[in-house]
């Protein structure tokens, strides 16, 4: 970049990172991973896809502002590693 060529601007209104993602702080929902034997059968049943497995096979909150609070992934966990933080 010469002297003769402008600075490019800086924009002011840049977005900024959300504070608090989840509604009151928390996020929909609990897993406790060292009670999930990574069956999956709470990532297929979630009708919105909301979980998707880590690279150990148990389920992570890949996209928690979609979940309805449905409850077929903690009426379905075996090992009631599922629990809901607004129900």
């Amino acid at each position: 970049m010469s002297e003769t060529d402008p600075k490019p601007e800086v924009s002011e209104k840049i977005p900024k990172e959300p504070t608090d993602r989840y509604k009151d702080g928390l996020p929909p929902l609990n897993i406790f991973l060292h009670w999930c034997k990574g069956c999956n059968i709470c990532i297929a049943f979630c009708p919105q896809k909301v979980l998707e497995p880590d690279r150990d096979g148990k389920p992570i909150l890949a996209r928690p502002e979609k979940c309805t609070q449905c409850a077929i992934c903690w009426l379905h966990c075996p090992d009631f590693a599922i629990t809901s933080n607004y129900k």
